[in-house]
């Protein structure tokens, strides 16, 4: 195997390594390490910081669009070989001296370390600005939303001490969950056979090589997203089923892939795809195959006949589908008439009002995440129980280390206190916000421990469940659901408190998830500690900044009623947080799910998801040889029908199929193809999407130029919004009969 590490690469020095007891992690992950290549560079840290910067813009940039677009660091790792290579050969071999200290700009060939320190850079900027970006939407909430006058100081305080106490837990918990053998973290293998897939010399077979593969689909997505992300809109979502019957609710409500169910919808763009589950071809066909029968059966049979046959909840006095919450008449909740002037809510004036309602995919979906809960749960208790009871003990005790964790014993290792001085630190700083700007953050100081001690309490637990079945169980909805009874009509503290008692918790396990890359690349930890803590702060404050200029620069940002109709700045991941914060927060889980409440059945689905799993258990011993049964996954099956709303059913349909095309068509039969392009591929269209939609903005729609015709518009199904119950009054909507 050539590599770019040195011919000295060497095992313990000597010594006789112990087997790697993973079979997986023996098969990908080389039990070499080279200590003398150079690590902190001037090569890592500028491509370090400036692919954190870029990833950070986009990130935050596409979040607020309608079809957001999270960029993995997956197109920087891919991206950025090239450039170090030519750095390499480019920059002068000098050395200089600064403050005593000799360093070089080019100390030799770009190596696999580099690379991968400006990877764990690179992924502050995807933790920040993608998925896990619930600091800033919470910051989101209280200007776009709520209408407050948030100090700058505060909100850069809540974005990067969410982070840095992730990162204090993340240190305290390395001996128990990067350390040990067990706790192999499988989702780090693909990351660690792309370094070795870049790294390796590909022999000269026929086809293109993978960096020009690379280039080409980037330059054909980055052509391409000038249709559906300018030009031609409506290829986000292709409803023909509303064009055949343009005067039917029913039928939109079917057909619409914005507001309705999406049968027969489909896309044909990248962002449209990728929105909410990220990238589809790199999510395994098991996992897309439960999470396609979870979608049948929800959106297809379950919706249909809750809102049709049963008009449960109400239901067919809204539309079938949205994000919105609603009036017992059916029009949209105006929280405006409920909130003190100290965003707070007005028991008298909420009495007087209307109580609130939700759209029925609305609520089911908030009923399945209840059961995902309690299901993921009970089904790694079942499946794997035992495994990690006895991984539980061994890494407390830290008495299994494999090869790798031998080999990085050779170096200086980061004290403990480094870490507990960030812990204490953004402890501090987080309880004096809440003394400093009171009215603003709404949490008190003993909600701010409270949160602390949630986190304290499950991170550890959680992280065992992740770092060996690859599953990260939520509690979100727990956290929100019990502070919303300890503390009621208080919808920005609900939003801080999960920031901090769940939100640091994901944080904390993505950075021991780079840990363990570190851990299995053989990077020196204290390298590890310095680029996560530059990157952390780096990224916090770059997220803030862009978030901020947006709030403050795009007319009616977030605000849809009036925004222009073909505005892409709808900020549908930053509604369903308002719409929380309101739930939870405003209004109480104990007026919509307590006794009397109309949403009460749905806390019964914590029992159902209980139960699921334990058939499947049973049936799996029962019959050992059939290998198929383990694999029905109940959590993963719920993950058909998570995250809707945002999400529509369309997305999550193209998704599926798009999966299904490559991870089992493709991957079945061409497989050598797929192993060596799908990943670069899946980089590719994220990159070219991202720079034309970003290019698309400030060009043009930044600009005022936006096109008028019919394709502009966004599925033509104006009535899938109407609700279907008879003298039910909506302006736009023709009254049901």
């Amino acid at each position: 195997m050539q590599t770019d590490t040195k011919p000295n690469a060497e095992k313990l020095n000597g010594e006789q390594s112990p087997e790697c007891e993973v079979e997986e992690v023996a098969l990908v992950v080389p039990e070499t390490d080279d200590p003398t290549l150079p690590v902190m560079t001037f090569r890592a840290w500028f491509l370090g910081l400036t692919s954190c910067i870029i990833l950070i813009f986009l990130n935050t940039f596409f979040i607020y669009r309608t079809q957001p677009l999270t960029i993995s660091a997956i197109l920087m790792q891919i991206a950025v070989l090239p450039i170090g290579k030519f750095m390499a050969s480019t920059l002068p071999k000098n050395s200089y001296s600064l403050f005593g200290l000799s360093f070089s700009l080019n100390p030799g060939p770009f190596n696999i370390k580099e690379h991968v320190i400006i990877t764990i850079m690179a992924n502050c900027g995807v933790s920040f600005g993608g998925g896990d970006a619930y600091s800033i939407g919470a910051i989101t909430v209280m200007k776009a939303y709520y209408k407050q006058s948030l100090n700058f100081l505060c909100a850069l305080l809540i974005v990067l001490t969410s982070q840095m106490i992730g990162y204090g837990w993340a240190g305290m918990l390395r001996r128990y969950l990067v350390d040990p053998v067990e706790m192999w973290w499988p989702a780090n293998l693909a990351q660690v056979s792309l370094f070795r897939a870049l790294h390796e010399k590909e022999p000269k077979t026929e086809g293109l090589t993978r960096m020009r593969f690379f280039l080409i689909f980037m330059g054909l997505s980055f052509a391409y997203y000038a249709l559906p992300g300018y030009l031609f809109p409506i290829l986000t979502f292709f409803s023909w089923v509303c064009w055949v019957w343009p005067h039917s609710i029913t039928a939109q409500q079917i057909g619409s892939g914005y507001h309705g169910l999406g049968v027969g919808a489909f896309t044909i763009d990248w962002a449209g795809i990728s929105a909410y589950h990220g990238s589809p071809l790199v999510t395994p066909w098991s996992s897309i195959l439960n999470v396609g029968i979870g979608f049948i059966m929800f959106v297809y049979i379950i919706v249909p006949l809750c809102y049709w046959k049963f008009d449960t909840f109400d239901a067919r006095k809204f539309p079938i589908f949205s994000n919105q919450l609603f009036t017992a008449s059916g029009h949209k909740y105006d929280t405006t008439k409920i909130l003190t002037p100290q965003f707070d809510l007005n028991i008298v004036e909420y009495d007087k009002y209307s109580k609130l309602y939700l759209s029925p995919l609305f609520a089911l979906s908030i009923g399945s995440g209840f059961a995902r809960f309690t299901a993921t749960l009970i089904h790694v208790a079942l499946f794997h129980g035992g495994d990690i009871w006895r991984q539980s003990k061994s890494a407390a005790k830290n008495v299994k280390l494999d090869i790798h964790a031998k080999l990085m014993q050779s170096y200086k290792q980061v004290p403990q206190w480094w870490f507990l001085i960030l812990l204490i630190g953004s402890t501090v700083l987080s309880l004096l916000m809440t003394f400093v700007w009171k009215e603003d953050v709404q949490l008190p100081w003993w909600g701010m421990l409270f949160a602390f001690a949630l986190a304290f309490v499950v991170t550890l637990p959680i992280g065992v469940i992740q770092a060996t079945t690859n599953q990260q169980p939520g509690y979100d909805i727990i956290a929100q659901f019990i502070f919303g009874y300890i503390y009621p009509g208080k919808p920005i503290a609900n939003l801080l408190f999960k920031i901090y008692g769940r939100i640091s918790t994901v944080h904390a396990l993505s950075f021991l998830s780079d840990l363990k890359l570190g851990h299995y690349m053989k990077i020196p930890p204290r390298c590890m500690y310095t680029a996560q803590l530059v990157g952390t702060l780096v990224a916090g404050t770059v997220n803030l900044a862009v978030a901020w200029w947006m709030l403050g620069n795009i007319e009616n940002i977030c605000d849809v009623e009036t925004l222009h109709p073909e505005s892409p700045w709808t900020c549908p991941k930053f509604r369903v947080t308002f719409d929380a914060s309101v739930i939870w927060g405003l209004i109480g889980p104990d007026r919509l799910f307590g006794p009397g409440g109309l949403y009460r059945n749905l806390v019964w689905l914590f029992l159902v998801g209980a139960v699921l799993p334990v058939p499947v258990w049973i049936l799996s011993k029962y019959f050992p040889q059939k290998k198929w049964i383990p694999l029905i996954n109940i959590p993963v099956i719920s993950y058909g029908f998570a995250g809707m709303p945002p999400a529509t059913p369309a997305n999550i349909a193209s998704w599926l199929i798009t999966g299904t095309i490559f991870n089992y068509v493709v991957f079945r039969y061409r497989k050598g193809w797929w192993k060596k392009y799908n990943y670069v591929l899946s980089a590719a269209l994220d990159a070219g999407t991202a720079f034309m939609g970003v290019l698309l903005f400030f060009a043009l729609q930044n600009e005022g130029k936006e096109l008028k015709w019919w394709g502009s518009q966004p599925d033509h199904c104006p009535l899938a919004s109407c609700p279907t119950a008879p003298g039910i009054m909506i302006e736009g909507c023709p009254v049901f009969k």
